[in-house]
């Protein structure tokens, strides 16, 4: 179930039995051959300024840190699976999505307002900030602020143990990638392999803990593990030596962490940004020789800091043992709808609860028709808010995100706008609904359920319950649909610009250099 090196006999045993994954249509695996064979390429590109001459020896295994250090600095496309790739490629592609419309957003043009007041924006600076029709940042804060847009409407993708992997990861290595010299430019194969190796990092640690299997209720894991999966990215990136990575995720280490009492607010969404800048600035401080703790993943006090139940020894015995990639075995949640992940279960049953009612009465729900509204769903205090005042707690209400889907038949963007947040009907709705959250009720992406019952003032119940909404791992979108997100997200952009973008994250081979994607960011 780990991160491992698979041989080329077990790729292409991988690839003949992986057949369309999921029920994903053809069209990333034909038209634009998202599955691409396996670089023979197989030695790693050295892009930092104190190049590595000669091949460093192995770091002895001796324990979690060696072993994940010489991993990032070794890995290459032959470790990535023809399922991994293909996963990869969405989530590339949904978080350049949702990067782009989050930048649209007011709490965006805050965060660049602060820049702005940091430091500025210069025409030498060479780090595109995304959707702002060319301005460019140092790249540590095109990496912050770019991180943090991809989290601004809770659209970025959502894994189990639960994260939110690409945010701190594809911002990081697109800035660091335009900040290089145009001899030493990455192609999009070595995006493809950064990126890979930083999602499969904070699968990693996360794995080490069983708490981090279920919704947090005290740290946010894209602060936690999403700065360790940026420092792994750039490090791979840069071509640091096993030395060099080791010390890349010590130092990021000290930057990890925040509390999920910031969820719901204004804040949340620099967890993502601030893990990718920090994440950054811990692999280039490291080339300069900056050192952390040699056991930064093996003892309480270092990474085992953030989770009581931090086992570094077992995940090390499975990681040797095992034989497929994290993303191979484990598909990422691509979300529909721009709020938390959990509000997806309430918001298709919901749905579906309308469309029964439709089907009995022949019109829609009104607030004055229904004599209450019951919820069964996981207890977690920062996603039940009764009467939600801002857009971001909105995002984080499951009462808000039943109301409105039984409402108006449909969750947008626009839902968590103030006027319809502070629409009289629905907060009359909200009133009468009631939230239950049985024991047995997992708070867990991976086993939770959610029911949404409405009785009519006629007595009559409409029930339906939610076990896997569409779009999760078990259930992921179509190519066809992170397509048309992806579309919908990016409608700012000419469409030409829109499809060489599909067209650049079909494909990432070594023909084309990252700076062409990020010149299309605007």
């Amino acid at each position: 179930m780990m991160l491992a090196r698979c041989s080329a006999p077990k790729r292409q045993l991988i690839q003949a039995s992986s057949g369309n994954h999921n029920g994903v249509s053809n069209w990333m695996l034909h038209q634009y051959s998202i599955v691409s064979c396996p670089s023979t390429d197989a030695t790693r590109r050295s892009y930092s300024h104190q190049v590595v001459q000669a091949k460093e020896a192995s770091l002895p295994v001796t324990n979690l840190t060696n072993w994940m250090s010489d991993h990032i600095s070794k890995f290459s496309m032959g470790d990535i699976s023809p399922v991994a790739q293909h996963r990869s490629k969405r989530m590339i592609l949904d978080n350049l999505g949702v990067g782009l419309i989050g930048s649209k957003t007011e709490i965006a043009k805050s965060y660049r307002n602060f820049a702005v007041t940091a430091e500025g924006f210069h025409p030498n600076h060479k780090a595109s900030v995304w959707g702002t029709g060319g301005l460019k940042a140092s790249t540590a804060m095109a990496a912050y602020l770019n991180g943090a847009s991809c989290h601004a409407m809770d659209f970025d993708d959502t894994w189990h143990p639960a994260t939110h992997p690409s945010g701190p990861v594809l911002p990081a290595i697109l800035a660091l990638s335009e900040s290089l010299p145009p001899s030493q430019q990455p192609n999009l194969e070595d995006l493809l392999v950064a990126f890979n190796i930083g999602i499969q990092v904070q699968g990693a640690l996360l794995n080490c803990s069983s708490q981090a299997k279920n919704i947090p209720h005290r740290l946010h894991p894209p602060a936690i593990v999403g700065v360790m999966g940026s420092a792994a990215a750039c490090a791979r990136l840069l071509g640091h030596s096993p030395q060099k990575c080791l010390h890349a995720l010590a130092i990021a280490a000290s930057f990890a962490g925040a509390p999920m009492a910031n969820a719901g607010t204004t804040t949340k969404p620099l967890h993502s940004g601030k893990s990718a800048r920090f994440g950054l600035e811990a692999a280039l401080l490291a080339d300069k020789g900056i050192e952390g703790n040699s056991n930064i993943l093996d003892i309480p006090s270092g990474f085992g800091a953030f989770y009581e139940d931090y086992n570094p020894k077992k995940l090390l015995e499975t990681l040797i043992e095992s034989d497929n990639v994290i993303l191979h075995q484990q598909d990422i949640a691509l979300k529909r709808f721009p709020c938390h992940l959990g509000m997806h279960w309430a918001i298709d049953a919901a749905l579906e609860v309308r469309k029964q009612i439709m089907n009995e009465c022949g019109s829609g729900l009104t607030d004055d028709s229904v004599k209450y509204i019951y919820i069964v769903a996981p207890g977690s205090k920062y996603i039940n808010r009764p009467i939600p005042t801002t857009e971001h707690e909105a995002r984080h209400s499951f009462q808000l995100t039943t109301c409105s889907a039984l409402l108006d038949g449909e969750v947008t963007p626009e839902t968590f706008h103030t006027n319809n947040i502070d629409r009289q009907n629905l907060h009359r709705l909200l009133r009468k609904v009631r939230v239950v959250t049985p024991e047995d009720n997992t708070p867990s992406f991976e086993n939770m359920y959610v029911t949404v019952g409405v009785t009519t003032k006629d007595n009559v119940t409409f029930e339906s319950t939610c076990k896997e909404p569409y779009g999760h791992w078990r259930k992921p979108l179509s190519d066809d649909d992170v397509v048309k997100k992806f579309r919908k997200n990016t409608n700012s952009l000419h469409i030409d610009s829109q499809n060489r973008l599909i067209s650049l994250v079909s494909r990432m081979g070594n023909r084309h250099k990252i700076t062409e994607i990020t010149e299309l960011l605007y």
